[in-house]
């Protein structure tokens, strides 16, 4: 069974930084991406960052320049750094993994509890 755990949230002021970081463990045939996402109150979840198996990056254009994901997808585990917080970057941040538990396995979202970050002064 495959198991995602987040850490690292917390209150931060404006213009902070933190450093979310999530690991995983159980046994995944193939991993394709890694990643955060985020969900504020009274709003959907929406991607944050992700690495692709491959080595790629992608990340949503209001932290582009702010945050910066990395880690090591075949070990399972992958941070955010994020600097410059503002106080829209409030959310419960979700770590994802993206694969397949077998060979045959259709792929599938495992997701963390999430890891409440508040920027606020």
């Amino acid at each position: 069974q495959v198991q995602i755990v987040e850490s690292g949230g917390g209150l931060v002021q404006p213009g902070g930084s933190l450093r979310l970081s999530c690991g995983g463990s159980g046994s995944i045939f193939a991993i394709s991406a890694m990643g955060w996402y985020r969900q504020a109150a009274g709003k959907e979840r929406e991607l944050v960052a992700v690495v692709m198996s491959g080595g790629g990056t992608n990340y949503a254009d209001s932290v582009k320049g702010r945050f910066t994901i990395s880690g090591d997808i075949g070990k399972k585990t992958v941070f955010l750094q994020m600097s410059s917080l503002r106080p829209e970057d409030t959310a419960v941040y979700y770590c994802n993994l993206r694969g397949r538990i077998s060979f045959i396995a259709t792929q599938r979202d495992f997701w963390g509890q999430g890891t409440q970050v508040t920027v606020s002064s």
